[in-house]
């Protein structure tokens, strides 16, 4: 069959990577994709949000199953449109969608069927939020209602920290109409996890877990990004850890929805917050994540596609277990300077052949195009170098030494990246975590 897979991040580029494994699919088609999905499928010159054209692509060209990588069309409405004509396409429709397109939408189902997250309150009103903050204890979290690319949430450690985040929002628009409802909630401790499922609206099938890092700088500081790293699985979620996030959390929630007559199929991301009364929810997605898929799907040993039809044609109960690797994965961003601020982008990028070569190392482009037969740099974050290793410090020790191979100007990236695995598995403390989970 012929795959669609929409999107141009180092998401889609793994998401491509892994359907192109399937003996099912026998062609695969991107829109837009990148520099790195140019050499297993075919790209196409049209952006996520052109739901109409993509409709009328899959449609022309009798595409088999479409694959919704980011959440702008799936918010949008994107699976309602292809499922009017007929098409199968994997992701939620847009009543779902909301669980990530609108934060007090996901708060109140959290707090209607009992999902455990911290306290929050949602405000319209500018006036009324800086009021809220001026009685209540620091520090607290803001974040812009809608989807913000991954910057909308601000930790404000004090007062007037919490006061420029709603002045970001309601004033100076920094987000749009993202930003014209804004949620302030506690402020949670403890290790972060990303968990995801496959979910058809009644049966959940969890994957393995995945710690995510947020912040641009060592240590979780600086200003929040899309990811900068991430890896899987995580030594800290325990079996009993893992049992009570997949019964508290991802199976209440589709089923709650369910009560609220709105089916759940597609991808269920719970980004988890450990405290010390037990895991608690920062935030839902509703697509895979990103890094976090980086270090998830080279796991992965059972066939992706098929995983995905079940879940389209609501059969994943028959699916069966999903088989994994007992390998650890490694997956680090290399970023543009100036990112998650202003960046230059077309420099030509050198040494991604080699640094391929290294054993256990697959490298997925994300904010990169062709430039003159050559891969150039296109985005914020350009590459994610992904090393599998018999444990986490051979894993680290790989991504780090393929990294070396690579350069282009201006490149970054985090040097800590799943060192905390490396001590959590070699017996130290990992150390303080701060919440930077963010969608």
């Amino acid at each position: 069959m012929k795959v669609l897979i929409i999107g141009s991040g180092g998401r889609e580029h793994a998401l491509t990577w892994k359907l192109s494994q399937s003996p099912l699919v026998e062609k695969i088609y991107c829109a837009p994709g990148n520099g790195g999905t140019a050499g297993i499928a075919e790209n196409l010159n049209i952006s996520v949000d052109e739901i109409e054209v993509l409709a009328d692509f899959a449609e022309g060209e009798n595409i088999g199953l479409t694959v919704v990588g980011p959440e702008d069309p799936l918010v949008a409405g994107i699976v309602n449109l292809f499922e009017k004509r007929g098409l199968k396409i994997f992701g939620p429709r847009k009543e779902a969608a909301q669980m990530e397109g609108s934060k007090s939408f996901a708060k109140n189902i959290m707090q209607k069927y009992n999902i455990p997250t911290g306290f929050a309150q949602t405000f319209t009103d500018y006036k009324e939020a800086v009021n809220f903050v001026e009685s209540h204890e620091m520090p607290l979290v803001v974040k812009a209602d809608g989807l913000a690319a991954g910057k909308g949430v601000f930790i404000a450690e004090n007062r007037g920290e919490a006061k420029k985040a709603l002045e970001d929002c309601f004033v100076n628009k920094r987000f749009g109409s993202a930003g014209n409802k804004v949620i302030i909630e506690e402020y949670l401790e403890g290790e972060e996890v990303s968990l995801l499922a496959f979910t058809d609206g009644k049966t959940v099938l969890p994957m393995v877990p995945a710690q995510d890092y947020k912040r641009i700088y060592d240590g979780d500081l600086g200003p929040n990004t899309g990811g900068m790293g991430s890896y899987s699985p995580v030594p800290v979620v325990t079996k009993n850890i893992y049992d009570t996030i997949v019964n508290k959390v991802l199976k209440p929630t589709i089923e709650g929805l369910a009560n609220e007559g709105i089916e759940y199929r597609g991808i269920l991301y719970g980004g988890i917050i450990l405290t010390k009364d037990g895991p608690k929810v920062l935030e839902f997605n509703c697509r895979f994540g990103d890094p976090e898929t980086q270090a998830i799907l080279p796991r992965l040993e059972s066939d992706l596609a098929e995983v995905m039809f079940a879940v389209v044609e609501k059969r994943l109960a028959d699916f069966g277990e999903l088989k994994w690797s007992k390998k650890s994965c490694v997956t680090v961003v290399l970023a543009s300077d100036g990112y998650p601020g202003k960046y230059e982008k077309g420099f030509e990028i050198k040494g991604i052949e080699d640094a391929s070569l290294e054993e256990g190392i697959v490298i997925f482009q994300a904010g990169t195009a062709m430039k003159d037969e050559s891969v150039a740099t296109a985005g914020g974050r350009v590459l994610n170098v992904s090393a599998l290793g018999n444990d986490f410090k051979e894993a680290r020790e790989r991504a780090y030494k393929a990294i070396k191979k690579i350069d282009f100007n201006g490149i970054y990236c985090r040097k800590d990246i799943a060192l905390r695995a490396v001590k959590s598995q070699s017996g130290v403390g990992s150390g303080p975590a701060r919440q930077c989970l963010t969608t």
